[in-house]
């Protein structure tokens, strides 16, 4: 297990995260600096500096549950609510396709690239907001000092680690189902052609070399894919052509999205069991949470412009069902701490996720795209 993969899959579900709310955000027309607001609020708090100093510290990945607190409080950053159904979807819509990308990296060191490429989105939402953009750019110059330098090897530690992390997640997402890279047990479908790896040659070839390192006979075979030689490396410079698309924005196109629990109650019970334990509030955990949680420092909203409710669903009624299906056990409003050897970072964590608590918003006369009950209607 790598120490160094945190920050790289915090950025990317970050990221991700960023791409679906911007998409739906345009799609149901909600007014500019509405939207506006929300991304900045979202991506400062995710850049703080306090919080990436906390990131950035060697440490290991921790449960699901204890990244996902992180994600529920980051989405409520700003103005906008989330219930729980909604979240649990825009989780499983972040955490498919940063699996994917990782996947189909075609060297382990290119999920810097695949990162940067995140980084380079997310500077495009905040280009009237030049405080946010060097927050931004500051995370970019910490990347590339901690990982410009590392070896393949330790490069391919971190996408194993990454890869554990994932191997157990297989939900179904339309768009990759209709693109056809994912099969209908939610595992994906790796590729047989395109460009080899950078600084590798297409396959094809056998060269048999003597013990003194003379090449002495070349052997052909039929590979059956449809490779090419890469046509450069991608930039890993604060600007560039960073080449591989991996990591770039797929909602950039209106395109409607669900999400479906591949093999239905028998996934979801092991899904619930992964969640729920190990017991993301043990010692280490706590201290995690706690320490990286205080770093993001979120400030509550000001002034008369009121909260709104966000909905991944096509309507309130599949919002509702999905809520009464999810298992109890899943649960993020009311977190019981069981550590008791320190009640200091108890108190301290108990804090926190207090203001985790949504109220609901009470009922205007304005349309139903006014209070955004029906934002997320594609997905």
């Amino acid at each position: 297990m790598s120490l160094r993969t945190l920050p790289l899959l915090f950025l990317n579900l970050g990221g991700e995260m960023l791409y679906i709310l911007d998409q739906r955000l345009r799609a149901q027309n909600i007014p500019a600096d509405k939207a506006r607001k929300v991304l900045n609020d979202i991506i400062s708090t995710m850049f703080n500096r306090k919080f990436m100093e906390e990131l950035f510290k060697p440490q290991e990945l921790y449960s699901k549950k204890a990244l996902r607190t992180v994600y529920d409080r980051l989405a409520h950053a700003s103005i906008m609510r989330l219930n729980q159904a909604s979240m649990d979807k825009l989780y499983d819509l972040m955490t498919m396709a940063f699996k994917y990308q990782v996947l189909l990296c075609p060297r382990p060191k290119d999920v810097l690239l695949v990162t940067f490429n995140h980084l380079d989105a997310i500077k495009g939402f905040i280009q009237d907001s030049p405080a946010i953009l060097q927050q931004v750019e500051e995370t970019f110059q910490q990347l590339t000092d901690r990982y410009g330098g590392l070896s393949d090897g330790e490069f391919q530690l971190i996408r194993q680690t990454l890869l554990i992390f994932f191997q157990d997640l297989h939900i179904r997402v339309s768009i990759f189902l209709k693109d056809k890279v994912q099969n209908s047990n939610g595992r994906f479908v790796l590729p047989v052609s395109g460009p080899v790896p950078w600084g590798t040659e297409v396959p094809g070839l056998i060269r048999i070399f003597t013990d003194k390192g003379k090449e002495v006979k070349k052997v052909e075979f039929k590979h059956g894919g449809h490779y090419v030689t890469a046509p450069k490396e991608g930039s890993f410079e604060l600007y560039g052509d960073r080449v591989l698309k991996l990591g770039t924005n797929m909602y950039s196109m209106n395109r409607p999205v669900e999400t479906h629990m591949s093999g239905a109650s028998k996934n979801l019970a092991s899904r619930t069991q992964e969640i729920i334990a190990p017991n993301p509030l043990a010692k280490e955990e706590l201290n995690f949470l706690a320490r990286l949680m205080g770093g993001m420092e979120i400030k509550k909203p000001s002034g008369p412009e009121p909260g709104f409710r966000l909905n991944l669903f096509t309507t309130d009624e599949e919002e509702e069902q999905a809520a009464l299906t999810r298992p109890e056990e899943l649960s993020y409003e009311v977190i019981n701490i069981q550590a008791t050897q320190d009640r200091q970072r108890n108190d301290e964590l108990a804090r926190i996720m207090g203001e985790f608590e949504v109220m609901e918003q009470p009922k205007q006369s304005a349309s139903k795209g006014d209070d955004l009950l029906a934002m997320m209607d594609g997905f």
